[in-house]
């Protein structure tokens, strides 16, 4: 079965006030619209979240599509028909490709939902523009890579409910049936409190795309967002969010503190960029909880993505892969779960939106899609600065990275010197 993960290596205006959204599927008869995607950023999630949502609904089209390179919406285009080859006609008007940076602009104004999957430092402007046109929206995670961009993505998720936009964001874990099935039974106070936890993501690292004698800077960054904080936010914000999200969730708050270290032991190249390829942080919690982090991107070494949550009373051990056990501290088994059969969850958080769409319901991760990316940025702030860093000024934070009037010409924001090194963050050193 098709795994994005894997994939590709009527509006109104009523005067004084509120424009509702073009989706509300309240009867029968409206039910058979045909819903129209568009998918901004035609990368592997961006592809593979367009099949799940295809999926998600009978009666859908994917209208448009947008990209910053032409070439990974051909790609991409090409692999979603080879997905639904005599299952489902994927038709495309060469005039609803869009490509370069405002293109999003035209493939949003054609949809009904958009599925927003560019990297991530351009997702608080694109998110803004498919709120103020009304769109309902699936937006990849992180949502923003800086502060600037958080209280952004905050404001246009506060118009969205104004505007009963709904809005899923891909932290899906809280679609997942095994963590739905042990966050019920923490409520019930199995654990009791929550007094820590310790959250992974532990791999390998991800690709690299080696440098073109043709390319400009700027495009080579743009080929290789993942290490450039403007574009990723490094991976603790990136990938590592999964696992912070799960910790909030859980204690059902956000983090006071952040203290930490990090550094690049392995990846220490010119074409990793400018990001770490370690990072540990120690979350605190007015609750009194402390939850320590770990990410790690290092060939050779030892794997492991998932949450320990202590209690109390006893302890849940939870993955992505879909299985969760809950011990006393005798170490008697009280709960466990395997998701063996179960759907996944990236096709769940899409059947949800369309389901939600179609009968009239109501669904905004904006606000937490936001907060947990601040929580990643904070534990990087502590990282790279080896100093405490506290959510207020985590939040107020002056720190918008996305350069103004982009174009492949223009500068990005971080430049490499005339060895072709850029600058690594010291912590101490600010």
């Amino acid at each position: 079965m098709f795994r994005r993960r894997s994939f590709i290596k009527s509006s109104s205006l009523i005067a004084g006030g509120l424009v509702l959204p073009k989706l509300t599927f309240k009867s029968k008869k409206s039910n058979q619209k045909k819903i129209k995607i568009a998918v901004v950023g035609c990368g592997g999630r961006g592809s593979g979240a367009t099949v799940e949502a295809l999926r998600a609904d009978d009666n859908t089209e994917l209208i448009a599509m947008a990209d910053a390179f032409e070439d990974r919406l051909e790609m991409s285009l090409n692999a979603i028909k080879d997905e639904f080859a005599g299952e489902k006609e994927i038709n495309i008007k060469e005039k609803n490709k869009f490509v370069g940076f405002d293109a999003y602009k035209k493939a949003i104004d054609k949809s009904d939902v958009v599925i927003l999957a560019s990297p991530p430092g351009f997702r608080p402007s694109q998110f803004e523009y498919a709120i103020n046109k009304n769109k309902h929206v699936f937006m990849e995670k992180p949502v923003a890579t800086d502060a600037h961009g958080v209280r952004q993505v905050l404001k246009s998720a506060k118009i969205a409910k104004e505007k009963n936009l709904n809005v899923v964001v891909g932290l899906q874990r809280r679609y997942q049936k095994s963590y739905l099935s042990a966050k019920k039974q923490i409520d019930r106070g199995i654990i009791g409190k929550i007094i820590s936890a310790h959250v992974r993501w532990n791999s390998g690292g991800v690709w690299v795309k080696e440098r073109e004698m043709s390319q400009t800077e700027m495009e080579y960054q743009m080929r290789n967002w993942y290490y450039f904080n403007w574009l990723c936010g490094d991976h603790i914000c990136e990938q590592h969010i999964h696992n912070l999200d799960v910790a909030n969730w859980f204690l059902n708050e956000y983090p006071d503190t952040a203290q930490g270290m990090g550094g690049r032991e392995i990846r220490k190249d010119k074409k990793f960029g400018e990001i770490f390829d370690h990072h540990y942080v120690e979350f605190k919690y007015k609750s009194g909880a402390i939850v320590s982090s770990q990410c790690r991107h290092q060939p050779n070494t030892h794997r492991q993505v998932n949450e320990t949550i202590i209690g109390t009373k006893g302890i849940l051990e939870i993955s992505g892969n879909g299985n969760a056990t809950i011990k006393s501290h005798n170490g008697d088994i009280l709960f466990q779960y395997n998701q063996r059969g179960d759907e996944s969850p990236y096709q769940i958080e899409h059947n949800e939106l369309f389901k939600s769409l179609r009968g009239g319901g109501y669904i905004n991760d904006g606000e937490n899609g936001a907060k947990a990316t601040l929580t990643s940025i904070m534990g990087r702030m502590a990282t790279y600065t080896g100093k405490i860093i506290n959510w207020e000024d985590a939040m107020s934070a002056d720190d918008n990275m996305i350069p103004k009037n982009l174009s492949w010409n223009s500068n990005p924001p971080t430049l490499p010197d005339s060895n072709g090194l850029y600058k690594i963050p010291r912590p101490g050193s600010s």
